[in-house]
């Protein structure tokens, strides 16, 4: 359901007020960041004076955010569902506000690999939070135990493999656009034969 102009600059309107509000400043300390007056911005945060692009664009910037953000609405398809790969046991979703990154659930069932020839090294960062079970996260010469609930961070550049430890785990990691695609080249490498085996994370 597309918004009607009404609803956009109420919209917009109660955004500038709550991002205010987050920042934890007075309509004085925006109105001074924005240089427009107090009595201004009231009425704009009011409805009572006409939204000028002139304005949004110096608010906008006063609020440290963009104009497309400012005036961004809810899309009708909020709610998206994975693809699904069966056959290595991974959910992927895109993330609409940036294609590059995307988060992917998946069920590991086999140790990290023994073999240091087998950890990934690519370009890109990796986030990972483990869901149940407990991880392996080899990472360089270090060896790090990932219990359900922990999160782990780290660049992909530094040689990397994540398996389970004594017994499946799951995890849901989220993967910008670089390391997204080392791991698409890794997996083309290996035959397609995606994460569970243990050899990346």
């Amino acid at each position: 359901m597309a918004q009607n102009d009404g609803d956009l600059d109420g919209l917009v309107r109660k955004r500038i007020r709550a991002l205010r509000v987050a920042q934890g400043w007075s309509l004085e300390e925006l109105a001074t960041r924005a240089k427009v007056s107090q009595s201004t911005l009231s009425r704009i945060e009011n409805g009572q004076r006409r939204l000028a692009l002139d304005q949004l664009v110096i608010l906008a910037r006063a609020l440290d955010t963009s104009l497309d953000q400012l005036v961004e609405t809810a899309s009708d398809d909020v709610v998206t569902s994975p693809v699904i790969d069966a056959a290595h046991g991974l959910m992927r979703w895109s993330i609409k506000a940036d294609p590059g990154m995307s988060v992917v659930r998946q069920r590991i069932t086999e140790p990290p690999p023994d073999n240091p020839a087998r950890m990934r090294a690519h370009p890109g960062r990796e986030w990972l939070v483990v869901l149940s079970g407990t991880a392996i996260l080899l990472l360089g010469n270090r060896r790090y135990r990932v219990e359900a609930d922990q999160a782990a961070e780290f660049p992909t550049m530094l040689p990397h493999a994540i398996g389970a430890d004594s017994g499946p785990c799951e995890i849901l990691g989220i993967f910008d656009r670089d390391a997204r695609r080392g791991h698409q080249r890794d997996g083309r490498r290996a035959g397609g034969d995606g994460d569970t085996d243990g050899s990346g994370g």
